[in-house]
């Protein structure tokens, strides 16, 4: 049996999902908190606990995990007669989402193995092993940790991450990933730092830091740029790479270009 409660609801969904800020009224829409195995109250502790296949939902956003944990400040007391918890004036702080844990928004989820929001820094941190966030046309993953600025509308993958789309390829130790909020939440732009690689069927590039638009497929890449093509190699300080067509071009930069030509035999 599914248990669903309504108790801190408005906190909860204040806290989970973005653009909501605390008082803030939601006509018309239902929201809800369910779990498997129930939900508690823990008035010593000032949280809430929903175990067991533990999902919350408002509109078209949701987050589902093994377990979710709501930590709040604020009115706790019972109402007289009632037996009933007083949820005026609690103000969520912290929720923390463990075991299997998604979250899905319009054409955007994200993965991970546990997950805290740090409400009032506005900030989602995913950690574990299987971290991505996957979009319409392209997928994110990461090793040390995954991260949504709720209200910069950014994600950042840290350590090993890589973004991937069809038959391109972008790695670096972070990649930030910047959100457009409008429509299909499509990412707009991802800036890379550290060891940046991109790759297409033919042509492998590196540098230092780079920023490619997924619109365009347009990787920039500057610091100790080199492009290789089969037995070819340009060094200089910047390149263009178009990723969907394979074509590079070294740009700008203050040293002198090289290049390696091996010649067909």
């Amino acid at each position: 049996m599914k248990w669903a409660v309504t108790i801190t609801v408005l906190a909860f969904i204040h806290a989970i999902f973005p653009g909501y800020a605390e008082g803030q009224k939601i006509p018309g829409q239902a929201v809800e908190i369910e779990a498997d195995n129930g939900i508690e109250w823990n008035r010593d502790q000032r949280m809430y606990v929903a175990r067991g296949n533990a999902r919350a939902a408002r509109g078209g956003a949701e987050i589902f995990a093994d377990e979710l944990t709501a930590y709040y400040r604020g009115n706790d007391a019972e109402d007289k007669g009632s037996g009933k918890n007083n949820k005026e004036g609690q103000t969520i702080f912290r929720v923390d989402a463990d075991g299997h844990v998604r979250v899905r928004s319009k054409n955007n989820q994200a993965y991970g193995d546990q997950a805290v929001y740090h409400v009032e820094q506005a900030v989602f941190v995913l950690v574990g092993k299987t971290l991505r966030l996957e979009t319409a046309r392209a997928k994110i993953t990461a090793q040390d940790s995954l991260e949504y600025w709720e209200d910069r509308q950014l994600a950042v993958a840290r350590g090993g991450a890589i973004a991937t789309s069809e038959n391109r390829r972008l790695r670096a130790d972070i990649l930030t990933a910047h959100i457009d909020n409008q429509g299909r939440q499509e990412i707009k732009q991802i800036d890379a730092f550290g060891n940046v690689v991109v790759s297409t069927r033919n042509v492998i590039a590196r540098g230092d830091e780079g920023v490619y638009n997924p619109k365009t497929s347009i990787a920039t890449l500057c610091g100790g740029v080199k492009i290789t093509r089969g037995g070819n190699q340009l060094n200089g300080d910047c390149a263009e790479v178009n990723l969907r067509s394979g074509k590079s071009r070294l740009i700008g930069g203050r040293s002198r270009v090289k290049g390696l030509l091996s010649p067909k035999k």
